[in-house]
């Protein structure tokens, strides 16, 4: 059985645990406001780039070429899987959900007998998936020294998507990500990048005639590379405010747990002392009535 003391050092220790959890789930909440509307504002302009693309896509069906990063290679067997994860822990299921994900479309495409490739964003999901896949990860970009994400860390890793495709190291690009619903929902996400999926509807609702200056090829040929950057921005914003709000509950729940561990603790403290103090009386009464 444990001593008072040791008692006192154990409620003490869960004590300064709670008041570290308290202060990261304040500073969690915090910064998710700002992380929150930057995901936000991301949204209509991602989805508005999307629609574009569709309708000129739609437009130049007809042409004889089809830009490389709408059409693809034209094959499936080789696929790149772009997985987006956070730089740090404490944040519940955060990490592990979009590695689970990742890890469950990975074994899928290679019990069908295609290859499979990983390119890791954030060091979480690189130490989870390298202790299965370590052979077939093939980039890891590290965003530690990163204080505020800027669209220039987007372009750079679409950059290195597009450098890795136009050396035909891979045919299809998968993007992984969490999408930010609400502080207490994070919803891990798989987005087919390259080839890029035309949406049906905004294909279907191009009825307009519309004349383009240049021609549709090379509007698309501009413009999807910096929709890939656009969507990689997104799925890191998202990524951003998940982590937050994730990390906001997770910390709130320990916060509830140690308190509920302080309260246990006091209790077993108070009970061993009052029975040592019990004890002692009688012992001092037991000698007393002898003498």
């Amino acid at each position: 059985m444990a001593s008072l003391k040791d008692m006192r050092v154990r409620i003490a220790s869960t004590k300064a645990t709670q008041k570290i959890t308290k202060a990261m789930q304040m500073v969690a909440a915090s910064k998710l406001r700002r992380a929150q509307g930057a995901a936000e504002a991301a949204r209509p302009y991602a989805d508005k780039m999307e629609a574009v693309i569709s309708n000129i896509a739609a437009a130049a069906a007809g042409s004889s070429g089809t830009a490389p990063l709408l059409g693809g290679t034209g094959r499936d067997q080789v696929h790149l899987l772009l997985v987006c994860t956070g730089e740090r822990g404490l944040c519940g299921p955060f990490n592990s959900s979009i590695v689970r994900l990742a890890r469950e479309h990975a074994l899928s495409q290679m019990n069908q007998g295609k290859e499979v490739k990983f390119f890791c964003v954030g060091r979480k999901g690189y130490e989870q998936l390298r202790r299965q896949f370590e052979k077939q990860i093939v980039e890891h970009i590290d965003l530690r020294g990163v204080r505020q994400l800027t669209f220039k860390n987007a372009e750079d890793i679409a950059s290195k998507v597009i450098a890795r495709f136009d050396a035909g190291e891979f045919d299809v690009c998968t993007l992984f990500f969490s999408r930010f619903k609400s502080v207490i929902a994070q919803m891990p996400t798989a987005q087919q990048i390259i080839p890029l999926a035309v949406k049906e509807s905004a294909a279907d609702t191009a009825a307009t005639s519309y004349e383009y200056e240049p021609e549709e090829d090379e509007i698309l040929t501009r413009l999807l590379p910096r929709n890939l950057a656009v969507q990689v921005f997104r799925a890191l914003l998202e990524n951003n405010a998940s982590f937050y709000g994730a990390q906001m509950t997770a910390m709130d729940n320990a916060t509830r747990n140690a308190g509920e561990m302080i309260r246990k603790q006091t209790l077993v403290y108070n009970r061993t002392r009052q029975a040592m103090i019990t004890k002692e009386l009688i012992e001092i009464i037991s000698g007393a009535e002898a003498v």
